[in-house]
């Protein structure tokens, strides 16, 4: 797990909030307190959806919902002149980019060996911090998938012009 401690936190929120950035993650949760505190479960409400919207959302057999389905209801929870006092947004690979991303690596991991790749944001204090997380379906004392992901995550920030700090 690496932390990275984002700089421009006002660049970032534009990539976030205004840009598809961060589109192709899955929603796992969302939490914002401003005036009022926001709790958001990612799941798909799969009675909500007809057969097509369903299909067209989940083609690729994820429980959750991409993160630009969320990212405009977010914009308006967000936007004004006031900065929440608080934000957490958990991302998560979908399995088919977790499958491509665990391939792409030297870790001697399947996808199947993997529950989840994660990119946690969390806002506190007036810090934005960005931590890597790996969860593993069974087991394991290595670390080597950690650190590949650590690595493509910093390599992701820096290829969009994120400026940030690793702790």
């Amino acid at each position: 797990m690496k932390a990275f401690y984002i700089k421009d936190q006002k660049q970032f929120m534009n990539r976030l909030l205004k840009s598809e950035l961060f589109d192709h993650f899955l929603l796992s949760e969302a939490t914002i307190h401003g005036a009022i505190s926001y709790s958001v479960d990612g799941h798909v409400n799969r009675e909500f959806f007809d057969a097509e919207e369903l299909e067209t959302l989940t083609a690729d057999g994820s429980e959750y919902l991409p993160f630009s389905y969320f990212r405009p209801i977010c914009f308006e929870l967000i936007r004004g002149k006031h900065t929440p006092l608080y934000m957490k947004f958990v991302f998560l690979l979908s399995p088919e980019n977790a499958k491509k991303t665990v391939l792409s690596t030297d870790s001697g991991f399947s996808a199947e060996d993997i529950n989840g790749i994660f990119l946690n944001l969390t806002f506190r204090d007036g810090q934005m911090l960005l931590t890597t997380g790996v969860s593993y379906r069974t087991f394991t004392l290595d670390r080597s998938f950690d650190q590949a992901w650590d690595a493509l995550a910093a390599r992701f920030l820096s290829s969009h012009g994120i400026d940030f700090d690793v702790q």
